[in-house]
């Protein structure tokens, strides 16, 4: 499946063929606000015309990093107070797991399987599944995998364990939903053992789930937050945020702990920001629940065996990888080549679920697309 993008607007996509698409992916959760938004194509055109690359942190100190770094600590817990851009989520993840190695002195981790966190050498290594790690080793040492979700587990993290990564939501495997008992034990058995946990929530969060960030409806806070996708509004940025305190164990021997050239690039900082002003001042927070309560509530149907997930975070679980495969091309290409149709429904399935349907759709998707998105995955249904 694919088809040439020319234009994409709010929550619909747009070929060179007149067709139009309704994106229940939003770039895998980049498209918080959906495409092309005024405001963050306003704040792009305004820093670009001030100034783009000056120079990496320290010697210049550019307003944009600054701003957005002071709005991101105002909405997050006291402790997660310093924050370090980077210019993805994967590097956020490298980053991340240097600070844990020099903050504790120790150089285990631990991750879950089937979990996704980057495709860079350090993340390829705490990658959720063998098959994956495989054809890229030698990764890096002293890395085990346990089960999300599972009590029996979290046996497993020690006084040599350096840090526990793991997404409050796994995404990649099909949007499974841990307990909450299972992320208090595990926030008390890392406390217990002085290991940082460390929350992955590049896909999760900004409103992904129905609250700000995912770990907020479960009264549980990470030693460090990982963020990116919907962090640049569109444009490439990644962040690790941690105490100022954990954070300083960068800033000596060696003086420069981590660097990056275009980590936190003004163009980047200045539209994720907009992009962020858009969700707070237009409360896309607070339509989440109504509309993934909308999706789920429309989806039913013989050939679907469950709707899982939190918020607009969702799996559509179908009989096989067969069916989804068959479903996505349906509802997208020979959708909207229908001559009285003209529209299609672009979304995908998962790493680590294959047998499910992705949604992930900008948060502003009106409930009229909402229910056009599920008329056309339901009439496809009928001819699987």
């Amino acid at each position: 499946m694919s088809f040439p993008v020319t234009k994409a607007d709010k929550c619909f996509l747009y070929d060179s063929n007149d067709n139009v698409y309704i994106d229940l992916i939003g770039g895998i959760s980049v498209s918080a606000v959906g495409h092309s938004h005024p405001r963050v194509v306003d704040a792009i055109r305004e820093q670009a015309g001030k100034y783009l690359h000056v120079m990496v942190y320290g010697e210049a100190v550019l307003a944009p990093q600054v701003r957005y770094a002071k709005m991101l600590v105002d909405l997050l817990p006291s402790s997660l107070d310093n924050v370090y851009f980077t210019n993805s989520g994967a590097e956020a993840v490298e980053g991340a797991m240097k600070l844990a190695k020099r903050y504790t002195g120790r150089t285990e981790f631990i991750a879950c399987h089937h979990s996704y966190h980057g495709s860079t050498q350090g993340a390829m290594s705490i990658f959720g599944d063998e098959s994956f790690r495989n054809a890229f080793r030698p990764l890096l040492p002293d890395v085990r995998h346990i089960s999300h979700n599972n009590m029996a587990d979290l046996q497993h993290i020690s006084a040599h364990t350096a840090a526990v990564i793991v997404e409050v939501v796994q995404a990649e495997a099909g949007c499974l939903v841990p307990g909450r008992e299972w992320l208090l034990a595990l926030r008390e058995k890392c406390t217990e053992t002085g290991t940082l946990l460390i929350f992955d929530e590049i896909q999760s969060g900004f409103g992904r789930t129905g609250t700000l960030w995912a770990f907020e409806d479960y009264g549980v806070v990470p030693d460090v937050l990982l963020l990116g996708k919907a962090l640049g509004g569109g444009m490439p940025l990644g962040a690790f945020i941690a105490s100022k305190a954990v954070m300083d164990t960068l800033t000596y021997q060696p003086i420069l702990g981590h660097m990056t050239t275009f980590g936190g690039h003004p163009v980047s900082c200045a539209a994720g920001m907009a992009a962020l002003e858009v969700i707070l001042e237009d409360r896309l927070v607070d339509g989440v629940a109504g509309k993934s309560e909308l999706f789920r509530s429309l989806l039913r149907h013989p050939g679907i065996k469950e709707v899982r997930g939190k918020g607009l975070m969702m799996a559509v679980v179908l009989e096989s990888f067969d069916a989804v495969l068959k479903l996505i091309d349906g509802i997208c290409l020979k959708n909207a080549a229908q001559p009285t149709n003209k529209i299609g429904v672009f979304t995908d399935w998962f790493l680590f679920a294959p047998d499910c349907v992705r949604i992930v759709p900008p948060l502003n998707i009106d409930e009229d697309s909402i229910r056009e998105a599920c008329r056309i995955i339901l009439q496809e249904l009928e001819n699987i």
